[in-house]
Order: structure tokens, then sequence, then C-alpha cells
């Protein structure tokens, strides 16, 4: 199977867990091992965020903050590629193209960001669509997608299952914005729904979680 995993910055960056970054990288070795063909995505966290701050009191345009959090995201991912080794590509891939290239000789990529006004959502759905994966797990701060934020409202209820149709119906902000946080961003879904890719979000904070998705057994919410 070909995956596109997003681990999102909230979960291995916010703070920074490097033991939870060690249960991926061993996640990764076992789902290369099975044969999965695999390509990650890492966000960059509360750290992309408050440099995001910083740029905003130095009264830096969007793009340059963007370029910042895309900065942040790359040192995530090249920790990962360093403790991957010999399974994994080796530098960061800066474009879509060079991510393929890696996938196609049998390694791991491992990307953060990619361009200011593009989310890490947004490069994982760019992925998949390049590649033509058969499933894109987003490891997220939640265990699923929700009618309204279960930080803020106890009553929040989860979806086991959603169409993309109705998923845009709980979006909070419908454009890109530098630090955008929320399950998966607006243009994010407009290319894996043209894709017609199935989709699977779980609780990061649990790395098994992604394997039982890959398993086909249900776990988080279904996107489809």
């Amino acid at each position: 199977m070909r995956i596109v995993l997003k681990i999102g910055g909230s979960v291995i960056a916010s703070p920074i867990n490097p033991d939870l970054i060690a249960q991926y990288i061993a996640l990764l070795k076992d789902l290369r091992a099975k044969g999965h063909e695999v390509a990650v995505v890492v966000g960059g966290g509360t750290l992309a965020r408050e440099f995001i701050g910083i740029a905003k009191q130095l009264k830096l345009q969007e793009e340059a903050q963007d370029k910042i959090a895309i900065s942040v995201s790359r040192l995530f991912a090249q920790l990962f590629l360093e403790k991957l080794g010999d399974i994994g590509c080796g530098a960061v891939p800066l474009t879509i193209e060079e991510t393929a290239k890696c996938l196609s000789k049998g390694k791991v990529a491992v990307m953060g960001g990619l361009k200011p006004g593009m989310t890490t959502d947004t490069v994982a759905a760019l992925i998949v669509k390049k590649v033509k994966a058969d499933l894109l797990v987003k490891a997220s701060d939640q265990d699923g997608v929700y009618d309204k934020d279960p930080r803020k409202y106890s009553d929040a209820v989860r979806f086991d299952h959603l169409s993309f149709e109705t998923l845009s119906l709980v979006f909070t902000k419908d454009k890109h914005e530098a630090g955008i946080h929320q399950i998966l961003d607006p243009e994010a879904i407009r290319l894996l729904r043209s894709r017609k890719a199935k989709v699977v979000v779980v609780n990061g904070f649990r790395p098994e979680n992604v394997m039982t998705a890959v398993d086909g057994k249900r776990v988080g919410t279904l996107i489809d």
C-alpha cells in the first residue's frame, strides 16, 4: 500500500516530544518492513507558531511568517530522516517531485512545509495526488473529527465516518492563514476530494492508531 502520513506539529512538537518521535520512527520502519511505501509530512507545531508570533512583532509580512514556519517544520523532518538512516531518503525533499523520486527508490520520504501560503496538510494532499496514494492518515491532537471543538465544548460529538461534502460544514476557517490550526485545512480537502482519496484522522499521541488505520480497522474518523 502507498501511504501518506501527516504528523501534526501539535502532536510531536507542542511541546517537543523525543519519545513520541522515536515511536513514530519505529512505526515507519515497521510499515516499510511490511512492504508499504510511505511518505511523511510533519508540522512545526507550537515552535513554528512562536516564530510566526516573533515575525509578526517584527512586522514581517505573512509570506515571511510562512517561510519561517516552513523552516521549523523542515528541522523536524530532518530529525526523522537522521534517525531513519538508510531507509530514509537522506535529505529533506523540497519539492513534491523529489518526494515522488524518493518513493520510487523504495525509501521513506519525510517533508516539512513547501512554500508560503500552503499548510503541511496541503503538502500531504499534493503528495497523495502526485503518487496516487491509497491512504492518507492524519495523526492529530484529537481522536477524530468532531461537530465542534471538543476542547471548548463538552457536548462535542465525534464522527466515525464523514463525506468530504459534510466535512466542509465543520470548517472554522475557509482560507489559509499563517499558523492555521484545524483538523484538515480547506485547500487540502479540495485536493483530496478531487483525488477521491481515503483519509483517516486519528489520535496521533498513540502511533499504533496509524497501523490500525493502515490495516483497515475502525479507528478515528474515516473521510471519503
